[in-house]
């Protein structure tokens, strides 16, 4: 085994943070020391958010983050979803910061290329759980890390940076250009020649 950890591995420091966010860390660890393959469902609002995005939307939200931002927290991927650990108080905050950039659900509309780049993403805050995947899971797992927790205190972008991230990465999949495609078709005049 090599001396540098793996970005999708859970270390015990990880492990401790995430079991905190239950009502009994210590069995959640217990249950971790005989089970490491077993994923568990942690609470959330105190400890961490998270924010659930489509695959390929979440991807590129990640790829953005990484690429021109800070990085980001612990990220798993669950059922064709990316979760994205948040600050608490980020699932509270980012539906309001996406309807003012005209981003949110209330201002989707159809036909409008603009509020249809961004998909519905789901907060999960107080009152919420999620489906945490294995610390030691299988790398093509249903639950798996992409960006493991590593220490007992993961920095977690708030909402200003996930919304920065969303709104990069619907207009990176959005190109607009001002000038209409080309018609390859189209016979081409020689304009120096008029007389």
């Amino acid at each position: 085994m090599s001396s540098t950890p793996h970005a999708s591995r859970v270390t015990s420091a990880g492990a401790a943070w995430l079991a905190s966010a239950g009502t009994y860390p210590r069995s959640t660890l217990a249950l971790w020391e005989q089970r490491p393959d077993a994923p568990v469902v942690l609470p959330c609002g105190s400890v961490f958010d998270v924010v659930s995005a489509p695959a390929m939307f979440g991807r590129r939200m990640l790829d953005r983050m990484w690429a021109e931002g800070p990085g980001s927290g612990p990220v798993a991927e669950y059922r064709g979803r990316i979760l994205l650990f948040a600050a608490p108080g980020t699932a509270q905050r980012l539906p309001s910061l996406l309807e003012w950039e005209e981003w949110g659900t209330r201002g989707r509309s159809e036909g409008d290329g603009r509020t249809g780049a961004v998909p519905p993403l789901l907060c999960h805050g107080t009152g919420d759980a999620v489906t945490v995947p294995a610390p030691a899971g299988p790398d093509r797992a249903a639950a798996r890390w992409l960006v493991a927790p590593d220490t007992r205190r993961p920095w977690l972008p708030g909402p200003e940076i996930l919304l920065w991230a969303a709104v990069r990465a619907a207009r990176a999949a959005v190109r607009i250009s001002i000038f209409p495609p080309a018609d390859l078709d189209a016979n081409v005049y020689d304009v120096s020649r008029r007389r």
